[in-house]
């Protein structure tokens, strides 16, 4: 997110993107450990880590779509529709192919030899995985985690076109109309539940009839949902109106999301207790849980984070080819130390180390280095810098 001329970078949602996707990595260590659908299990499974689990899931993708939203206006400003498709068709075009080709690859392998559906190598493997007439009883080849890179790529394709057009509006009316209603304290009225009214519309719409399926065509709730989220940063990215509203709200929002965090976690423990009139509520206050939760992580990472750093500028270029790495490392190393008699204590903080430290050795000593591998990372190609000519004597 790049400074521009009339409003400073945002050093704080720099951090934040980071922050939203290491706790992604951390979720998805975790989804081996639940009782829940994942691609390999530990042995150790149970719903002892669940209740943490659901503390994060409600935001912690909605989050990451809302930044996505900030980084695409800022990127758009600065490079133009035209050019912000072609860049963003490669930067992340690339990291799909490959991803879904390479990466992606030994998941799927480790999941049906799990399930007993296949019995050879991976080298074996690769061949039917690419085949796209493979009769596996899971979609190959697919990406997987990497649904979140597709969903954002066809978004910002969607979105070019009109971002100046949009970007205008904002510096204009837009901004008129902001300083109206995020005033005072009426403002953190609309900033806590009139932006929240879309998502509510979508919930009782079309959430019961398209769950959620991350793959793209028949995922119209989701899709719903994460547009308007898109939607949301990139109209309110350099809206100070906005941003000072998120400052004045920060008591309340954190109190909030403090309150009904804890309320969520308690009923979705008790669902038997539950009227179908107490069920609804619960939903209810699950969505606004998960916004008053981001503008709580979005208010105190401006109060707290807002400065550079040499971690935050080498973290920002990382932490996407961690992001692309780190659920191939959790599923090849969790089968693995699954298998050796560990106790759950020991095995899940190696099945942790392993993820973040395979990511951070695979980036730092490979990636960051190979020139050709950048591209499919999603890093920009090496530069490289020529020495000058040695002074005549």
């Amino acid at each position: 997110m790049p400074q521009t001329a009339t409003f400073p970078r945002r050093y704080d949602l720099d951090w934040l993107r980071i922050i939203a996707f290491g706790l992604l990595i951390l979720y998805h260590t975790g989804m081996f450990y639940v009782t829940w659908g994942w691609h390999v299990k530990s042995v150790h499974a149970g719903p002892g880590a669940e209740w943490l689990m659901l503390l994060f899931n409600p935001w912690r993708l909605a989050l990451l779509f809302f930044i996505s939203g900030v980084a695409l206006r800022f990127a758009a400003d600065k490079l133009g529709g035209s050019k912000l498709a072609r860049d963003r068709a490669i930067r992340l075009g690339l990291p799909i192919l490959f991803g879904m080709a390479v990466v992606v690859a030994p998941q799927s392998w480790l999941q049906l030899v799990e399930s007993g559906e296949f019995t050879g190598s991976f080298w074996q493997f690769w061949p039917h995985y690419l085949d796209f007439g493979s009769d596996f009883s899971i979609t190959t080849p697919t990406w997987n985690h990497l649904w979140y890179v597709v969903y954002l790529l066809v978004y910002t394709l969607l979105l070019a076109p009109v971002a100046p057009f949009l970007s205008k509006l904002m510096a204009g009316p837009g901004e008129r109309l902001t300083s109206v209603i995020f005033r005072d304290r009426a403002g953190v009225f609309v900033l806590v539940t009139v932006i929240l009214l879309p998502h509510y519309v979508i919930q009782y719409t079309l959430d019961p009839l398209f769950p959620t399926t991350h793959a793209l065509l028949d995922d119209w709730a989701n899709h719903a949902h994460s547009v308007t989220l898109l939607l949301t940063g990139f109209l309110l990215a350099k809206d100070r109106n906005f941003w000072n509203a998120v400052r004045r709200a920060l008591p309340l929002v954190l109190t909030l999301a403090i309150i009904l965090g804890t309320a969520q976690t308690w009923v979705r423990f008790h669902r038997d207790l539950m009227t179908d009139t107490a069920w609804s509520v619960y939903e209810a206050g699950r969505t606004l849980y998960a916004w008053t939760a981001i503008l709580s992580l979005l208010g105190l990472a401006q109060r707290y984070l807002n400065r550079p750093s040499r971690a935050l500028t080498y973290m920002t270029e990382a932490i996407f080819p961690w992001y692309i790495l780190h659920q191939t490392l959790t599923v090849m190393a969790g089968y693995w130390l699954t298998r050796q008699g560990l106790s759950v204590w020991v095995e899940a903080p190696l099945v942790i180390l392993a993820t973040f430290g395979g990511c951070a050795l695979l980036h730092e000593l490979v990636i960051r280095r190979v020139g050709f591998l950048r591209p499919l990372f999603g890093l920009k190609p090496m530069v490289r810098v020529r020495a000058l000519p040695a002074p005549a004597e």
